[in-house]
């Protein structure tokens, strides 16, 4: 049986688009990106609450085949990326490609026709002969932020990635329950308009001083000039290189003395920082973390820390009994009256075995993604590729951040799923799949080069809830490797590692 594609990338968000550049790039012209979403763009296009931008210096937060030199600020604002992102997607004729509202709901390998079978939301089958998973790391936002009546509440509930911009927050009664990255953007975005504001934290974030400023037409032009933004982008990454070779490759004894040391240094600074720029000593000491700066995913932000010395802005610590119809009820019997309530409660993560639900993706003889990730944890061949789930990559799996911008791991794992395909075609395969002991011997490696991570997180930062910590005890969001180890192994990798069946 012919399939109806080539290749299929589920996803067209940051992932997708880099995936369909590098096909493109590769000479693959016959394939489709598939977008759950009436558009592309991915968290871009779904999160416009007040304040959204990145975390991360605009320069490292793009292609390195799209470089942008005319970013406005050194932090862009979420409007500006996605504009990046639909220029970049625009400029390599993806749209052409892009099938929009169009929900994967299960993924099956057809073994007789060596084709995958793609269940759509519309009860159609779309069969291709391989898939490229760029669904991201945020899945989907959780609906359940885990407290009860919160369908008893009568006011309005607002969500990050559904922002309801309609809705005047003038004069309202507000409260914002979490205190991570996207309520750090919020808060202070929303306290000036607002009559009363409280903010829920169950677990103080590290924020840090973000500096933010416009960049000039002149520093625009610099950039422009060759080699420049390369060579900052270099600068970056190299510094980021040097932090990450002694985290990864010390040796355990001279490891762990080491982190003990910068938590400590690092809560003693952050101590002085909050006594800098918090008034009230309750809130300040309330403010501060018990745990190290990398045990929950550090902020950024200039005035988040500040919002708290408005007189109508509240930081609440007493744990949230449950959600009433006028407010929050927390536990010691105090209830709350609000207009709105804003869940800045995260996202169902890809580094979660419970984001695979089991049936989602079945491979060759019933191999199931989700029971197996249940079972023995997730592992994946260089954070892409699974036995038993011929011609799939996945772009942001297991054990995949290196401590960048996510453009830099789309990139690396895009042209690690491209050429491998990129080979199957040359060789006239129609399955290829990685093999076992390749992918075991991987997998053990990531775990003995992870110890140095897991040791920070299970022991030093033990009891902290952080997405970096899974419910297995695993830490498979981070990559236990240097960017530029990842980078290299993406070109080359062994393609003897994996099993080519021709026709």
């Amino acid at each position: 049986m012919r399939p109806r594609h080539e290749v299929v990338v589920i996803g067209a968000g940051p992932g997708g688009i880099a995936a369909g550049v590098a096909l493109k790039t590769a000479g693959i012209a016959d394939f489709a990106l598939l977008e759950r979403a009436e558009d592309l763009g991915g968290s871009w296009r779904d999160n416009t609450y007040p304040g959204i931008g990145v975390d991360i210096p605009s320069l490292a937060y793009q292609y390195s085949f799209a470089r942008n030199p005319s970013w406005s600020r050194v932090f862009a604002r979420g409007a500006e990326v996605l504009a990046y992102h639909r220029s970049v997607a625009q400029r390599y004729g993806l749209h052409k490609h892009l099938r929009t509202n169009t929900t994967v709901l299960r993924e099956e390998w057809d073994e007789p026709n060596r084709l995958w079978r793609l269940h759509l939301g519309d009860g159609s089958v779309l069969t291709s002969r391989f898939v490229i998973s760029a669904v991201g790391a945020f899945l989907t936002p959780k609906q359940d932020p885990g407290i009860p009546g919160l369908d008893e509440f009568g006011g309005k509930v607002q969500r990050p990635a559904s922002w309801d911009h309609e809705h005047d927050l003038h004069g309202k009664r507000v409260a914002v329950i979490g205190t991570g990255a996207s309520s750090v953007q919020i808060t202070p975005a929303i306290a000036p308009e607002v009559a009363a504001l409280d903010v829920y934290q169950r677990t103080p974030v590290w924020c840090l001083p973000k500096p933010d400023f416009t960049i000039p037409p002149a520093a625009q032009s610099v950039l422009r000039l060759p080699g420049v933004m390369p060579l900052l982008h270099g600068l970056m990454l190299g510094f980021v290189e040097l932090l990450l070779w002694p985290a990864v490759y010390a040796p355990l004894p001279v490891a762990v003395p080491a982190m003990r040391l910068m938590d400590r240094s690092a809560r003693a600074a952050y101590r002085w920082y909050l006594g800098k720029v918090v008034r009230d000593p309750a809130a300040r000491e309330a403010l501060l973390p018990s745990y190290g700066p990398l045990g929950k995913r550090p902020t950024l932000s200039n005035t988040f820390l500040r919002a708290f010395n408005r007189d109508n802005t509240r930081l609440v610590t007493t744990a949230i009994d449950r959600f009433t119809e006028r407010g929050i009820r927390t536990r010691d019997g105090v209830e709350r009256e609000y207009d709105v309530i804003v869940l800045a409660t995260g996202y169902e993560l890809f580094s979660d075995p419970e984001s695979y639900r089991p049936g989602t993706v079945v491979g060759r003889r019933g191999f199931d993604l989700g029971e197996f990730y249940a079972e023995n944890g997730l592992q994946a061949y260089e954070s892409v590729s699974v036995p038993r789930l011929p011609n799939r990559w996945t772009l942001v799996g297991p054990y995949s951040w290196t401590g960048t911008g996510w453009h830099a791991l789309v990139e690396i794992t895009a042209r690690h799923a491209v050429r491998v395909i990129t080979e199957a075609r040359r060789r006239g395969a129609t399955a290829v799949e990685i093999g076992q002991r390749a992918h075991d011997a991987y997998h053990n490696r990531v775990r003995r080069h992870g110890r140095n991570i897991a040791h920070y997180f299970r022991v030093l930062n033990r009891g902290v809830r952080s997405y970096y910590l899974n419910s297995q005890g695993d830490v498979p969001y981070i990559r236990p490797s240097t960017v530029v180890q990842a980078r290299w192994a993406s070109r080359r990798f062994p393609l003897e590692h994996y099993e080519f069946r021709l026709e």
